[in-house]
C-alpha cells in the first residue's frame, strides 16, 4: 500500500474501496471481501444508507481498528451546526466505532460553514481524526481554507481520465489539501475499459485500462476509491502497486482530458442543485426529526 500524509500528519491510503450505490444488504459482504483483498481505506457516506454494513464488516474482520481508515460524509440535510454535530454522533454509532478517520461535508450547500464548525469541534474532541470536503470546487475551497480554523485535509471531487482536474488540483496543493477522486472510472462511461490509449499503455506493463487509470491518477498525487461488488474486480483494482508509469505514459494519459465530456454529477446545473437543496428545505420544515 502507498500512503499520503495529510496536512495534520495523519496517514491515508492512496487506494481505497468506495461503497456508493452499494445496497445496504450487500455492503457487509462487499466490504468484508475488500478488506480480505487488502483494502484498508473504506469510503461511505450518510446519504449512502450503508454505514451500518461498513461498521459490521470492520468489526468482524479481525483487523485492528487503527489499521483501517474509514471515511464518511455529512449530507445536505444536516448542513448546519446542530444537525451536523448530531449526525456525526449517529454516524459513529452506525459504524460502531469511537472515531471516524475522515469526515467530509458532502456538498457545498446549505449552512456548510456551520456544519464545518461542528466538524472542527468533533475533531478537537477526538471523534474525527481528520476533516475535509467533497464536491467543493476552487472558489468554495478557497473560501473554507481562508476562513476555517482547521484547514481541510482532503477535498473529494469527480476525477478520472477524461476530467483530470489539474486546475483544481493546483489550488488544493496551494492550501495543502489532499486531492481525492470519486468516480475514477468515469462511471464506466466513454468506453474507459476499452480505451485505446489506456490499453496501449497497459500492454507495456501487462495491465488493464482500469489499472492504468488508477496508477496514473495515483502518480499525479490523487487518492482513488474505485467501487466494485465483485471480488475478482476488487482484486484487479488493488493490483496496481507493482508497476509505475514512465513519463511518456503519463504524457499520453494527459491527452485523455476531454472538456466536452459531460459531468457525471453537474454541480453547476441549477436543476441538480435545486433537487439537493430541496432535501434541506424539507428537513427544515420538519424541524429536524430523523437525521438521515
Amino acid at each position: 500500500m502507498e500512503y499520503i500524509t495529510l496536512n495534520n500528519g495523519v496517514e491515508m491510503p492512496m487506494l481505497g474501496y468506495g461503497v456508493f450505490q452499494t445496497p445496504p444488504d450487500e455492503t457487509e459482504r462487499c466490504v468484508s471481501e475488500a478488506l480480505e483483498v487488502g483494502y484498508r481505506l473504506i469510503d461511505t457516506a450518510q446519504a449512502y444508507g450503508n454505514e451500518e454494513g461498513v461498521g459490521a464488516a470492520v468489526a468482524k474482520s479481525g483487523i485492528p481498528r487503527d489499521e483501517i481508515f474509514i471515511t464518511s460524509k455529512i449530507w445536505v440535510s444536516n448542513m448546519n451546526y446542530e444537525r451536523a454535530a448530531a449526525s456525526i454522533d449517529e454516524s459513529l454509532e452506525k459504524l460502531g466505532t469511537d472515531h471516524i478517520d475522515l469526515m467530509l461535508l458532502h456538498q457545498a450547500m446549505g449552512d456548510y460553514p456551520g456544519a464545518y464548525r461542528a466538524m472542527e469541534d468533533a475533531y478537537k474532541a477526538g471523534k474525527l481524526r481528520a476533516i475535509g470536503l467533497s464536491n467543493f470546487y476552487p472558489e468554495r475551497l478557497v473560501d473554507v481554507c481562508n476562513l476555517a480554523e482547521v484547514v481541510p485535509a482532503v477535498n473529494q471531487i469527480e476525477t478520472h481520465p477524461f476530467r483530470q482536474q489539474d486546475e483544481a488540483h493546483a489550488v488544493m496543493q496551494q492550501f495543502g489539501v489532499a486531492h481525492e477522486a470519486w468516480g475514477p472510472f468515469a462511471e464506466g462511461q466513454n468506453g474507459i475499459f476499452t480505451n485505446e490509449v489506456l490499453a496501449g499503455i497497459g500492454q507495456k506493463y501487462g495491465k488493464t485500462p482500469a489499472q492504468v487509470a488508477l496508477r496514473a491518477l495515483m502518480q499525479k498525487g490523487v487518492v482513488v476509491i474505485p467501487k466494485s461488488t465483485h471480488r475478482d474486480r476488487m482484486g484487479q483494482n488493488f493490483d496496481v502497486f507493482d508497476f509505475a508509469l514512465a513519463d511518456e505514459d503519463m504524457e499520453q494519459f494527459a491527452t485523455l482530458e476531454d472538456p466536452a465530456f459531460p459531468r457525471i454529477f453537474d454541480h453547476f446545473d441549477s436543476n441538480v442543485v435545486g433537487w439537493m437543496l430541496g432535501e434541506l428545505v424539507k428537513k427544515q420544515q420538519l424541524g429536524g426529526g430523523t437525521l438521515y
